[in-house]
């Protein structure tokens, strides 16, 4: 029997949907290549591996763990990117329900989160992700800059909202200008469904 393999997500509104923050050229090339290749690469990698046990032959297991985490992780952060943001229309100004409880508890306000999160997205270094977390043991948020698509993921903290500033999410529509798009970014957070997701994870968590 065949296994599953990996599949780029469709989008939940039209690509012509996020501007002006996200233009239609930029959206479309950023998911239908960018996002793709993610898919491709981890889908063909996990092919080779099948196709290698079943013949009992080796692979270079460091380079292909290395390429699968690489791959496998951007498709993952790009899915929670497309799922977090809605037409400028539909999103709220700042955060609702638990999720701004927690904000405003573990940060002290949304603008000092906003703040932090800016700074942190914006220092990342080369390519990567900004992304709030959740701590299930301490019951804290927190901030993790990520480095391409898996370096300085802390393991088992769940992933609420990332934002992606490699220069391919931007580059069409703010050229080299990474602090216009972040600045951009927070008109287009869909707030709610957010929420809903922080819900879920501190369900499991409490369980």
């Amino acid at each position: 029997m065949a296994k599953e393999m990996y599949k780029l997500p469709a989008l939940k509104y039209g690509y012509a949907d996020l501007k002006p923050y996200i233009s239609e050229e930029q959206l479309r090339i950023h998911h239908d290549k960018h996002h793709q290749a993610y898919v491709t690469n981890v889908n063909s990698l996990l092919q080779m591996m099948d196709k290698a046990r079943a013949e009992g032959t080796d692979f270079d297991y460091k380079a292909t763990a290395k390429a699968v985490a690489f791959n496998l992780g951007g498709h993952v952060l790009h899915d929670f990117f497309w799922w977090e943001m809605t037409p400028a229309s539909n999103a709220s100004k700042e955060p609702v329900g638990e999720l701004f409880d927690a904000i405003k508890e573990d940060f002290g306000s949304f603008d000092r989160f906003k703040k932090e999160f800016t700074q942190v997205a914006s220092s990342v270094e080369g390519s990567g992700w900004a992304a709030l977390t959740f701590c299930g043991d301490t019951k804290r948020l927190g901030i993790m800059q990520i480095e391409k698509h898996n370096v300085n993921l802390v393991p088992d903290f769940p992933i609420l909202m990332a934002l992606d500033v490699w220069e391919h999410a931007y580059y069409i529509d703010y050229k080299n200008e990474r602090g216009k798009f972040i600045d951009a970014f927070w008109n287009i957070v869909n707030w709610e469904e957010i929420d809903k997701y922080f819900k879920k994870i501190q369900k499991i968590h409490t369980e």
